[in-house]
């Protein structure tokens, strides 16, 4: 079984971390690592004032910059990889890491395998399940971690469960296939639905219409797909194929084609959804 609920790890231990990256995950990780206990080798970003900026924010003793990744990088018990995808290769080339260093990426969609270009570096995963924005407080007591490491790296397995526990009590193992299924689903949840509110907010504004119409709507609509299968709670006009509804929607949205699209498509997703889990007359 892939998915594994680990037992309790001291989560007590200081880990000395460096933390490659600057932007939102960064930004709200590395002042929970420290009020968690752990200290920061260094901060590291591909724009250096970035760098300058998160540690000059950071709480505690300065917090090293590093300026390159081309010396020697200075010893740590974790190097934690907060950064785009698509960066990651090329920053795992760049990097001078100590010998048998343990670096652990973010990603949810970046398998381990990412790092076996990387001779005698040990890989892992730490990835948050949660969406980061400035200027919003994560209680990362609520956030699940899902870690990784390769199976033949006790050390490494038992590091990336005592940082995440050290954070949270949501802590999971779980293999490179799988989060990447995980990863899909979240942006489901998440950045799909965030999307389709702001297509709703922004017809709202229109017709010159409050926002916060929508609110308990969406509340209850949240609510009640947490605690039922959402495809078994389905409303709304093309679930009951409603024509003359679903028409006069089409024709509101004819001067927003990209929407008219979005709308049709998740029409038709409800109503194959709904053929496949209705009972058969």
């Amino acid at each position: 079984m892939s998915l594994v609920f680990p037992e309790e790890t001291n989560a007590a231990a200081s880990l000395r971390i460096g933390l490659l990256g600057t932007g939102r995950v960064a930004a709200h990780l590395a002042p929970a690592l420290l009020a968690a206990g752990h200290r920061l080798a260094f901060v590291w970003s591909r724009r250096p004032a970035a760098a300058q900026a998160l540690a000059a924010a950071l709480p505690g003793p300065p917090v090293p910059v590093l300026a390159t990744l081309a010396a020697p990088l200075p010893p740590a018990d974790l190097y934690l990889l907060a950064l785009p995808d698509a960066a990651l290769p090329a920053v795992l080339a760049a990097a001078a890491w100590p010998p048998g260093a343990l670096v652990a990426h973010l990603a949810g969609a970046v398998g381990l395998n990412v790092f076996a270009a990387v001779p005698g570096v040990r890989g892992g995963v730490f990835y948050p399940l949660q969406t980061f924005s400035p200027g919003r407080a994560i209680a990362w007591p609520t956030v699940p971690l899902l870690i990784e490491a390769d199976a033949t790296d006790a050390a490494g397995r038992t590091a990336l469960l005592a940082l995440a526990h050290s954070l949270s009590p949501l802590v999971y193992e779980l293999a490179s296939a799988e989060r990447l299924r995980l990863h899909v689903a979240a942006v489901f949840a998440n950045n799909f639905t965030n999307h389709v509110l702001g297509i709703a907010g922004a017809l709202l504004a229109e017709a010159h219409l409050p926002p916060d119409l929508l609110a308990p709507l969406i509340r209850e609509t949240l609510d009640k797909a947490t605690a039922q299968p959402p495809f078994a709670v389905q409303t709304g006009p093309a679930v009951r194929h409603d024509g003359p509804t679903l028409a006069a929607h089409q024709a509101a949205l004819v001067p927003h084609p990209n929407w008219l699209a979005v709308y049709n498509a998740l029409t038709a997703s409800i109503q194959f959804q709904n053929a496949l889990t209705s009972p058969t007359p």
